[in-house]
């Protein structure tokens, strides 16, 4: 994705969960997809979607059952 991309992607997220703390990431060896991090705890990944000429983005989070007894 490009610097771009990163930024409004970046700006979406955090307008959309009023949190300022979102911080989202290029990859190392992937190109089609960032990292989401809230205060340096990594929370999920985006992926870009280009079929058919038409861009869309899925947000993909994984919960722990033990992230849910805290």
């Amino acid at each position: 994705m490009t610097p771009a991309e990163i930024k409004s992607l970046e700006k979406y997220l955090r307008k959309t969960f009023d949190l300022e703390a979102i911080e989202v990431r290029k990859r190392a060896k992937k190109q089609d997809s960032v990292e989401v991090f809230v205060k340096e705890e990594f929370v999920g990944v985006i992926y870009k979607d280009d079929e058919d000429n038409e861009v869309s983005y899925q947000f993909q989070m994984a919960i722990l059952a033990d992230d849910l007894n805290d």
